[in-house]
């Protein structure tokens, strides 16, 4: 079982949900990571590593072809430097609402610098809606 951590336009009813989740779900559950959110002028948000509660949901994948789409849609190239690639897909623990381990999801992170040089705001509430 493929897991994601999405914090942003992936999550159910935000507007990448439908392109590429819709039908591929197997369980969505709110969850909770630690890291630092950004609200980007662009439109979408942008988690950073961080000590901070980031609130989204835990998406799980019977098909791991799934990452695919999701690196592309991030502009995340594994064979790139990590400095080429706007976000970096990485492994981080995640938990439930009550602060229970859910195990170990991928997630995509920016770095701090960067989401702060796009004109970032950090949202210390951890969550970020464009609904």
């Amino acid at each position: 079982m493929l897991k994601v951590f999405v914090y942003g336009t992936l999550k159910p009813g935000e507007c990448n949900y439908n392109k590429y989740c819709a039908g591929k779900v197997v369980d969505a559950v709110d969850a909770i990571a630690f890291g630092k959110l950004f609200s980007l002028p662009m439109g979408y948000p942008a988690m950073a590593l961080g000590n901070s509660s980031v609130r989204g949901y835990l998406l799980a994948f019977a098909d791991s072809q799934v990452l695919t789409d999701l690196d592309e849609l991030e502009d995340y190239h594994p064979i790139r430097a990590e400095s080429d690639n706007l976000y970096n897909r990485q492994q981080i623990e995640v938990h439930d609402l009550q602060g229970h381990s859910l195990g170990w999801a991928w997630v995509y992170l920016m770095k701090e610098e960067l989401a702060t040089q796009l004109g970032g705001i950090f949202l210390p509430d951890g969550w970020w809606s464009e609904l």
